[in-house]
Formats: C-alpha cells, structure tokens, sequence
C-alpha cells in the first residue's frame, strides 16, 4: 500500500491542534512512524481504519496522554509537551478509550470533576460550575443517574456518563476515544447526534470510530489509517470509496449513496479477504 502521509507542508493553514512527523508507540514498540496530520478548525474529525492500524495511537498523541519519541504534537502554535497540563485540559477534552471511576464515586461527583481545569486555588464552586454539570447530564440523557455511584451502572451508561464529564469541562476541542462502545444502536445515534449538535455549536470534535457508516455520515473530515500510516484524509465523499474500504480493511463490498443524507454508504458483499482465504472460498 503506498504511502500517501501529509507532509506537514500540506496541511490545513487553519488549525489549533496538528502532529509534525510523530512518532509513537509503547515500551519501545513503535506503532507510528514520521506521520504528519492536522484537525482542521471547527471540523468533526473521525480517524477511521482495521484494529491496531494506531487509531487511538494517534489520538493519545494528539492529547498529550503519549509523548512522541519523534516529532511533535502542536496545539495552538506551540508544542502540546510544553504547556502545563490544565492549561492543556482548558482547551481540549479527552475521553480515553478505558477510563476507570474512583471506587464509590456517584455519577454527579465524577462529572463534576470535568470541572477541575476551571477551579483555582480558592476558588469555590459557582453557578456557572452547577450549570455546566447539569447541562452535561441533560445533554447525555444521565441526569436520573445522578445519584447512583458509577460502579453500579451498565457499561452503556458508564460510557454516556464520562461523556457527560467531558462535556462539563467545556472546552472547544473535543477528542473522543471510540465513544459509541457498550452502546446499543439508539444510544449510539444520541451521541452521534450531540457531537454533530456540538460542532455545529462551534467546537472541533475528534473521534476514533469502528464503524464507517457512522464515520461518513457525521464527519465533515476523514482520516483514514492502515499499518500506522495515513493513507487519505478529506472528506467522506473522497475517502470512502469502494476500493479503498477493500484496501484498507480486506472488505468486498459496494458504496451507494446514503439515502437520509446522500453521503457515501458501505455495503459489505462477502467476507473479508483473511476470512475467505481461511474458509479456503
């Protein structure tokens, strides 16, 4: 597969948040190599590719959750490894792709800690504080859970609370880490439907997505990985073509056009390659 990374050159003028030749991996095993993208201003993003293609490598990079041991991470004209970390969370919300709740902790208690980036030293809680927690709530369908300590609840409704505490830190870039996990298909189009809700309020949203329908349908812009490199990135109408899903993910398969939004859509038409080299079809 060539290799069609953005040389840093290229990329969009109009960007808060980029990667200039970032390489990333853990304990020595590298996973990205020289990669170079930028989350263009006021776009929602999805990073899309197979498993272990360094999706949610990328995007630990771009929130200072991974150091590169190569390159560098840039967020608002200097290097992300150079500002201090609230300052850090004041501009941009992570939701990680496991995130574990301290034990005990009720669900309003862990939303409101989206709020620490905002608190000083002496600062008390404010209205703008209780306001912020309980449009978070609202926004995710969480508010009855309010109460209820985090372990108790369903993976599904875990997941909407800690995007209810990403949402309470209010912060204009927004990077979510396979935010629609443990969901069931209504839950998933709520969410899918606030962050498009939210980016059309004005915030840049981020996601690693498994799912190339809800990819194309909501995101503005694709960035479409495979072996630790970005093969195309643009939007879904010029990234989402039959033969690169086949390339990228071994998928036979079609692409008609969306008939709710005229976007592209993906049809699977056989088992992927592996599969159908496996069953020796």
């Amino acid at each position: 597969m060539p290799d069609r990374t953005t040389a840093p050159s290229a990329l969009p003028t109009a960007s808060r948040l980029r990667a200039e030749h970032v390489s990333l991996g853990y304990d020595a095993r590298p996973i990205i190599a020289g990669l170079s993208t930028a989350i263009p201003d006021g776009s929602f993003t999805v990073i899309i590719g197979p498993n272990a293609c360094g999706k949610s490598t990328l995007l630990r990079g771009l929130s200072r959750l991974l150091s590169p041991a190569a390159g560098r991470v840039v967020l608002d004209g200097k290097a992300i490894t150079e500002l201090a970390a609230k300052d850090v969370a004041k501009r941009l919300g992570l939701l990680p792709q496991s995130a574990a709740a301290p034990d005990g902790i009720t669900v309003v208690d862990l939303v409101a800690r989206g709020r620490y980036p905002r608190q000083r030293l002496l600062r008390q809680w404010t209205d703008a504080d209780e306001a912020a927690v309980a449009e978070a709530l609202d926004a995710t369908g969480t508010r009855e859970l309010g109460p209820r300590r985090v372990d108790e609840l369903s993976g599904g409704q875990r997941q909407r609370v800690w995007v209810a505490m990403v949402l309470a830190q209010e912060t204009e870039l927004l990077l979510l880490d396979e935010p629609t996990t443990f969901l069931d298909i209504a839950h998933q189009i709520e969410l899918m439907e606030l962050f498009a809700r939210l980016n059309r309020q004005g915030r840049t949203v981020v996601a690693v997505l498994h799912d190339l329908n809800h990819a194309a349908r909501y995101a503005d812009h694709l960035i479409a990985m495979h072996d630790g490199r970005v093969v195309a990135e643009g939007p879904p109408s010029e990234v989402v073509t039959s033969e690169r899903v086949e390339e990228i993910f071994g998928l036979p398969n079609v692409v008609i056009a969306d008939p709710v939004t005229g976007g592209p859509l993906v049809v699977p038409s056989g088992l992927p390659a592996a599969r159908a080299e496996a069953d020796g079809r």
